[in-house]
């Protein structure tokens, strides 16, 4: 008979942003542990609260499966000998399987005789599993900053202070960091003063909640939703949709009750971000806003318990955010005394990197580095001004009040201070976009000033580290220059700039050269600083939906210039599904693998001498400035479509002529031919590694 099994892991307090990746994993492994000991089931359900973590399998087997495989061994011929006597490697074989000798079989495989052995196992029951199949599940989840505690070598998110385990009504004996498994829960920590006795898995859930704790996260997300949705409708506004907020809540709270306070009128002048980063960022309060958007003098948060008191609750928070935004009224003066590119000398006195020099260092950079891509760009000398200003200007908040107690503010006061400075609006917008995109999903910045600066800032930082041995590995990455590498990425193709990656990276690294900070030659960090950039492009288009062979096809010409490789993509894409494409890959791929030892052979017209190679060399002659014309404008399609043409001479040429004649001038002229061809068939990608 099947019954329902529960691991209740019961902890200290863990941190809000750990709960999501546990129960993913704790999820991940049961699955992985229940199918190797092949224990079948209904369903598997996991909970989180901020003190336990608990996995649920709905009708779990009494026992496990019966195992019956065949296990292939040697060939038959080291099997036995001439005479037909099984040797020392079927002997061992069948040792090691458990079986007779005189039990094996032969099978075929690939035409080749094996021995065979039949296995079969009588499966276990679940009880006699279980223990260690929890011990196991609780060994296999890993966190970002794990805990040791006591004597323990044992680490965990928080330290574990109980366990409980049930199959059906029984508890599932076993010992655990000097625990001993059972079904004694516990409840709210301050609500429930008693703890809960778990008779059956089924009861668990109800259990927890007559003792004030939610277990299912998504039932405390639906609570706190419609919760904040009343108490915003009371006051005439909304709490508009903040996921990341939301989904650190539900991990705060066990029992969630919100409440909803003001904000004192005083502070209602000061810039919105200046009010809301407190409320998010410190808080955990969710703003208030009119049906048009605009901040109300509220906030509403969501407390870990019930409504007892909720008055003085109300008024503690108040409290709080008072002297926070009272801070931030003092901030927000006297920053303002000053101009912000008065502040910019001050970048001298912070260290960006040891090896890499001060923040006022680096903003030299920034300027070199925005003004190399502005000249690219071919922006106006107007233009060109406001992106050097906003370089220059981009990091002086760094040395206000306000960015030094609320360090998510940067960019956002610098904004707001270059504005009162009396600075262009072009210049207040390119500060403010500049550490666009923050993350993965974020937008781009808007501005072309807020575009190069942005670019030239992440460029600086993964230039620099790599110039001083900081790279990425595996998952470590504590610079972030994955994210920083796939801002610029999202930028230039939002852009549709078409400036190239390996010229800015040599721009970057002769600035960084300058200031003498560059321990490591280039010639060395090149090549991994380009494959570093490959893999996000690679990314974007795997993205996209497009096939592994069509990016790696298009890739092998380089990604240097982004939007370039972005469209040969699409269009290699969309063209390979065409019936013709068969013939065009097919002609490519024998021209390539003719001429790939000698690819850069030069075409000696005069050494031809058949008419139809003649023919071929006239007919790539006149259409190469037509073909060179379109691929500089990257007009890929017409390219193609232009070296289509060329397909019935080849295919007339192979039929005409010996390509790998004994004549050695005459063999040099045709392959160099052939190369020609390669160049303008190849104006996608490399097709022959297409599948």
């Amino acid at each position: 008979m099947a019954n329902d099994f529960l691991l209740e892991i019961g902890t200290e307090e863990i941190p809000a942003k750990f709960s999501p990746g546990a129960m993913t994993q704790l999820e991940e492994q049961a699955r992985k542990r229940l199918a190797e000991l092949r224990l079948t089931y209904k369903e598997i359900k996991i909970f989180a609260t901020p003190r336990r973590l608990a996995l649920l399998v709905k009708e779990l087997a009494e026992t496990q499966e019966d195992l019956s495989m065949e296990v292939k061994g040697p060939a038959v011929k080291a099997a036995y000998d001439a005479s037909g006597a099984p040797t020392k490697a079927a002997q061992g074989f069948a040792r090691g399987q458990g079986v007779s000798v005189e039990n094996l079989f032969v099978q075929e495989v690939n035409g080749v005789p094996y021995v065979f052995a039949r296995k079969s196992e009588v499966g276990l029951k679940t009880k006699e599993l279980l223990p260690q199949l929890a011990i196991d599940t609780i060994n296999s989840l890993h966190f970002p900053k794990p805990m040791r505690w006591g004597e323990l070598d044992f680490r965990f998110a928080r330290p574990i202070r109980w366990i409980v385990a049930l199959y059906g009504s029984d508890v599932v004996p076993f010992e655990f960091v000097g625990l001993e498994s059972g079904r004694a829960s516990r409840g709210h920590r301050t609500l429930a003063t008693e703890g809960v006795v778990i008779g059956q898995p089924s009861d668990y859930r109800e259990a927890l909640r007559q003792a004030y704790v939610i277990i299912d996260p998504e039932e405390r997300k639906t609570a706190i939703l419609a919760q904040l949705k009343i108490l915003a409708e009371k006051v005439g506004g909304e709490v508009p949709a903040d996921e990341e907020l939301l989904g650190e809540v539900i991990h705060l709270v066990e029992y969630p009750t919100a409440l909803i306070g003001e904000v004192a009128s005083q502070y209602m002048h000061l810039p919105e971000a200046v009010i809301t980063t407190p409320m998010r960022e410190h808080q955990r309060y969710f703003p208030v806003r009119s049906r048009d958007g605009q901040l109300l003098p509220y906030f509403i948060t969501v407390r870990n318990g019930n409504d007892f008191a909720l008055d003085m609750v109300k008024a503690g928070n108040e409290k709080v955010l008072k002297a926070r935004l009272e801070d931030a009224a003092f901030y927000y003066r006297e920053d303002q005394k000053v101009s912000l590119a008065e502040l910019v000398p001050k970048l001298g006195k912070i260290v960006y990197h040891e090896k890499l020099g001060t923040v006022e260092q680096r903003v030299e950079r920034l300027r070199g580095l925005s003004r190399f891509m502005a000249g690219r760009q071919g922006f106006g000398a107007a233009k060109q001004e406001e992106i050097d200003r906003t370089a220059y200007l981009a990091k002086a908040d760094l040395v206000t009040l306000m960015v030094s107690d609320f360090p998510e503010l940067q960019g956002i006061m610098g904004a707001d201070y270059a504005k009162a400075s009396g600075e262009k609006p072009e210049v207040c917008q390119g500060i403010l976009e500049h550490y666009q995109p923050r993350f993965s999903g974020d937008v781009t910045p808007a501005s072309d000033s807020g575009r190069v600066v942005s670019i030239a800032d992440k460029l600086d930082a993964i230039v620099g580290a790599f110039s001083i041995g900081i790279q990425p590995t595996g998952s470590q990455d504590p610079y972030a220059l994955r994210r920083q590498a796939q801002g610029i990425v999202a930028i230039l193709l939002d852009s549709g700039w078409d400036l190239s990656l390996n010229e800015l990276i040599l721009e970057s690294y002769s600035l960084l050269e300058k200031q003498g900070t560059v321990p490591l030659p280039i010639g060395d960090i090149l090549p991994l600083l380009l494959d570093f950039f490959q893999q996000r492009v690679r990314f974007v288009l795997q993205e996209q939906g497009l096939r592994y062979d069509t990016v790696d096809a298009v890739l092998a010409l380089g990604s240097h210039e982004i939007n370039r490789v972005v469209k040969r993509a699409r269009v290699l894409s969309e063209k390979r599904v065409e019936e013709a494409f068969v013939l065009y890959a097919q002609t490519y791929t024998r021209c390539f693998n003719l001429t790939k030892k000698e690819p850069t052979l030069e075409l000696d017209p005069s050494r031809l001498v058949d008419a139809t190679e003649i023919a071929l060399a006239d007919a790539i002659s006149s259409r190469r400035q037509s073909f060179d014309q379109m691929i500089s404008l990257g007009n890929y399609e017409e390219a193609y479509d232009l070296a289509w043409e060329l397909i019935p001479q080849i295919e007339a040429l192979f039929q005409a002529v010996m390509i790998m004649v004994e004549d050695e001038d005459l063999k040099k002229a045709r392959l160099a031919l052939l190369g020609q061809c390669v160049g303008m068939l190849g104006c996608l990608g490399e097709l022959s590694i297409l599948a």
